[in-house]
């Protein structure tokens, strides 16, 4: 995906592309390829692969959800800042939070985010069931692109939202079907489920959008192990 077919087909999403957040496209790659030769954040590096696979993909999530009235956002296993970082760009009103299990990754967004003068950005350096005991009931939007089996997302992601928050599972193939039970007792549900391709490249995605019914019992998440052993 060259620059003109990122910008079309970003357009095609409901969504513009200024030369501001163009501009911070650019540094944000120059950042990503820089560091990737210190820490491991990406196997995609190539820039028409990079814009294609990390920075449109990231946008698709507007396919599902209109993030412009949105106002909390975390984004769970964030790694190198996907989706969490290119949301922040085009839509900078989000107070946006990044969870990662590993503090390099996060020293990298400390970077990126100072580069790019985003603000109202915070990094949080935790596994996601730890993070989730710690912090319920914060975000109208949690976001995770293809972290982990769908009812393990589950029992991570919805004690984060807000009642009537919604959850976006970024997948490739739909696991949907996975998860019936966890969505029963995380008191929440299916709300609707796109699935189409890449343009250029003809990937399978996947969004899914969870929507949080009630209240989530202070027994979930569970500790890592208990997750491990038995899935909801």
């Amino acid at each position: 995906m060259n620059i003109d077919e990122f910008k079309l087909e970003v357009n095609k999403l409901g969504i513009n592309v200024t030369s501001l957040e163009f501009d911070k496209l650019e540094k944000y790659y120059d950042l990503l390829v820089e560091w990737n030769e210190k820490i491991n954040l990406t196997a995609i590096t190539l820039k028409k692969d990079v814009y294609l696979k990390h920075f449109y993909d990231s946008l698709t999530i507007n396919k599902i959800i209109d993030l412009s009235e949105i106002d909390t956002l975390c984004d769970l296993g964030t790694g190198a800042g996907f989706p969490g970082i290119v949301l922040k760009i085009f839509f900078p009103q989000l107070k946006l939070t990044l969870v990662d299990a590993l503090n390099k990754r996060i020293k990298f967004l400390e970077i990126v985010v100072n580069e790019l003068s985003l603000d109202n950005v915070a990094l949080v350096h935790a596994r996601a069931e730890e993070y989730g005991k710690e912090n319920r009931e914060c975000f109208d939007v949690v976001t995770a692109r293809a972290l982990s089996s769908f009812p393990i997302l589950l029992e991570y992601g919805i004690p984060l939202l807000k009642i009537n928050g919604h959850l976006i599972a970024m997948r490739g193939l739909n696991d949907s079907d996975e998860g019936i039970n966890a969505l029963n007792v995380l008191n929440s549900k299916i709300n609707k489920i796109i699935e189409f391709k890449l343009p250029y490249e003809n990937s399978q995605r996947t969004l899914i959008d969870v929507v949080k019914l009630d209240k989530t019992s202070m027994k979930y998440p569970r500790k890592f192990v208990e997750i491990k052993k038995n899935n909801l």
